[in-house]
């Protein structure tokens, strides 16, 4: 095991340190059903996992009918447990996501405290689990908390083996990069691959890297994991299956710009520091280190981990704030590292205090927006409710939360840390009680009404001029398919799109969500 003169110190006390330790599950797991389904993510997921059901078919994922090509099997296995034990709730779906993303946690607190001591460890474990971005993956029900988890497990495990030389470590990476590669595909491979050929490469063991990534043992688990899933899919959909998955949504997502989802090269510059909120400060002044830290092994691997992820999707043409995350365990453990020299925690708080005063406004802004004539007709109908969906208890709590916690960073004997811990906690806490929520009513709670609606009424509905939202499928618990609506025949649409001479009974209006009956 690498020494480091930074291990051990006693910063945090012991009630601090056993609260820091419970954040993962307050985190993930507060409020978890508390707001519908998002679109188009969530409910894409979601509505493939529940057909799985409806069809009987568990080897292949569609959404309202079509084949879904756009992610491997392993998350839909793992929201199928959850929807078979707890149904088709927000709950079941986003579960698998929760679990991940407190193994993601544990799992750094536990790399890190076997090397850098226990104050650093916790540190890492409360950036793990309260940072913006992680906070948002983890409760989300799609792909991503997963691969982060399994990209974690992997590069953990990695430098376990370049640390000690034990084929153990190596088997396991080989084994966590199997089931990333059924979760989202050739990101599990390419990361780890990069990341260690830039580190060896660093210290001329070119060799080293070769026997690494071509251990028999472990290419044979690999392809033992992955094959037959992928053979089964393109012996079922054949060149579709090639078209799909792979050239659309791996090559193109990376040469172009997927689904409008476009940024410059500095894109990704400005979203980590966004991602790590309330950390970010500590972030600036890990890098300010970063040229003293590639003396050290360890440290120069963590942060060749995050420059190739930071680097290689800059690059790429289609560009989301989730995809850097997969670089960003290191800089938890970084950040850890770098708490230990914190010695004022206002330089650090106050993006937070930005934050804090931000959700009480939000109604106001919400609705302020609703009635400009700034982005999507849509949207700008879903947040005219803003002020009527934000009741007494969500200005209490916001109000509340921001006084409580400019009353606590004021108190003199509270140490910096524990500042800026509290911080993190108590924006994670209202996040996931207060604020999602809302946010989620206000712009999904239409969409919901409107499946559970249909659902009750039990009738044939279509998507008309309305595609972006497969959640409605999911509470409605049928396929839903886009055409024009036959006389009498339901059809969901947006109120915006809504032909003006369209002859139809209004079953259903909320927002910028109408479900209407096309008249005789």
């Amino acid at each position: 095991m690498t020494a480091h003169p930074s291990a051990g110190g006693r910063l945090i006390g012991p009630l601090l340190g056993r609260l820091i330790l419970a954040l993962p599950l307050l985190s993930f797991l507060l409020c978890l059903g508390g707001a519908p389904l998002f679109d188009v993510d969530e409910g894409a997921f979601s509505e493939a996992t529940r057909e799985m059901f409806e069809r009987g078919d568990f080897l292949f994922t569609y959404l309202n009918g079509a084949p879904r090509f756009d992610k491997p099997i392993f998350i839909y296995w793992l929201q199928s447990l959850g929807y078979l034990v707890f149904g088709a709730s927000e709950w079941a779906f986003r579960l698998p996501s929760a679990l991940a993303a407190i193994v993601w946690s544990y799992a750094t607190w536990h790399f890190a405290r076997e090397r850098f001591g226990r104050d650093a460890a916790l540190i890492a474990l409360a950036v793990a689990s309260t940072a913006l971005g992680p906070f948002a993956i983890g409760r989300a029900a799609t792909a991503d908390a997963l691969l982060n988890c399994l990209l974690a497990l992997t590069l953990f495990d990695v430098w376990r083996h370049l640390e000690s030389g034990a084929r153990a470590p190596l088997l396991r990476a080989f084994f966590w990069m199997g089931l990333g590669a059924l979760t989202k595909g050739p990101v599990a491979l390419v990361v780890p691959g990069a990341v260690s050929l830039l580190y060896c490469a660093s210290r001329g063991e070119w060799a080293r890297w070769a026997r690494m990534v071509f251990n028999p043992l472990g290419l044979v688990l690999l392809v033992v994991i992955v094959a037959p899933w992928y053979l089964h899919a393109y012996a079922r959909h054949g060149q579709d299956f090639i078209d799909g998955f792979i050239m659309r949504h791996n090559v193109q997502r990376f040469s172009g710009s997927l689904e409008g989802h476009g940024g410059s090269a500095f894109y990704y510059v400005l979203a980590v520091p966004l991602l790590l909120l309330p950390w970010s400060g500590l972030f600036f002044g890990a890098l300010g280190r970063i040229k003293g830290a590639f003396k050290d092994p360890l440290l120069r691997f963590l942060w060749l981990w995050f420059a190739f992820v930071l680097g290689f999707f800059s690059l790429s043409g289609t560009k989301l704030p989730h995809y850097v995350l997969y670089g960003c365990t290191p800089l938890f453990v970084l950040i850890g590292l770098q708490a230990q020299s914190l010695r004022r925690a206002w330089p650090q708080l106050l993006a937070p205090m930005l934050l804090f005063v931000l959700f009480p406004l939000l109604p106001n802004l919400f609705d302020a927006l609703a009635r400009s004539t700034l982005g999507d007709g849509f949207y700008r109908a879903q947040l005219g409710r803003a002020l009527e969906v934000a009741d007494t208890r969500y200005i209490a709590l916001t109000v509340g939360g921001l006084v409580a916690w400019g009353l606590f960073v004021l108190f003199p004997r509270v140490t910096p840390i524990a500042k800026l811990t509290a911080t993190a906690a108590l924006q994670a806490a209202l996040l996931a009680g207060v604020v999602v929520p809302y946010a989620g009513e206000l712009a999904q709670g239409p969409v919901k009404a409107a499946g559970l609606k249909a659902r009750e009424l039990g009738e044939s509905v279509v998507f008309w001029r309305f595609t972006t939202a497969p959640s409605f499928s999911v509470y409605r618990q049928a396929v839903t398919v886009k055409a024009d609506p036959q006389p009498g025949q339901l059809a969901l649409t947006r109120t915006d799109r809504l032909p003006a001479d369209a002859s139809v009974d209004m079953v259903f209006r909320q927002g910028g969500v109408a479900l209407v009956r096309l008249k005789p």
